[in-house]
């Protein structure tokens, strides 16, 4: 898919998988896609945890309640800020969902499938996350994204709603 508006509206969350891994390149991409999004100030305030060793996705199902599609997916991306870096406080959560979203649209348009996984502001998950993985005082979670070769198909539903445009005023 090369048409960006064909990528943006078919995307879908998938949550099943087969079992094929993802390569190196394909991760790479992934990222670099995460890494151009756009941040307050072009701080770039992120850090990626790439996870594709079975054991430890598994888990990450006993620390996130909407994990279970992990035991199928190839990997998970953990998108995480750093508070040292992020001078604009507060931002963090806008710059790190803007790669969020670039990771799943990156990840559509490769022909794979994914789903954004909210860790951020639930605080019990935010701490399971930062313990599971050791994380320092100043990195915080803020979404883990499944990622894996689909094993579903989601039609496109209507999601553009005229009456929720104003122009101008309200």
């Amino acid at each position: 898919m090369e048409n960006i508006q064909e990528v943006i509206l078919t995307r879908r969350s998938i949550r099943k998988y087969i079992s094929k891994p993802i390569t190196n390149d394909q991760v790479e991409n992934l990222l670099k896609a995460a890494m151009y999004a756009p941040s307050a100030r072009n701080e770039q305030p992120w850090h990626y945890i790439v996870i594709n060793d079975r054991y430890i996705l598994d888990k990450i199902i006993e620390a996130h309640p909407y994990a279970n599609m992990l035991k199928e997916a190839a990997l998970a991306i953990i998108v995480c800020a750093d508070d040292n870096i992020e001078k604009t406080e507060g931002y963090w959560v806008q710059d790190c969902s803007a790669a969020t979203q670039n990771i799943l649209l990156a990840a559509h348009a490769m022909g794979l499938g994914s789903v954004w996984l909210g860790v951020y502001p639930r605080e019990e998950r935010i701490l399971a996350i930062k313990t599971l993985f050791k994380l320092p005082e100043n990195i915080q979670p803020l979404s883990i994204i499944a990622i894996g070769h689909p094993d579903e198909q989601k039609a496109m539903p209507e999601r553009y709603f005229k009456n929720r445009i104003h122009t101008n005023q309200w």
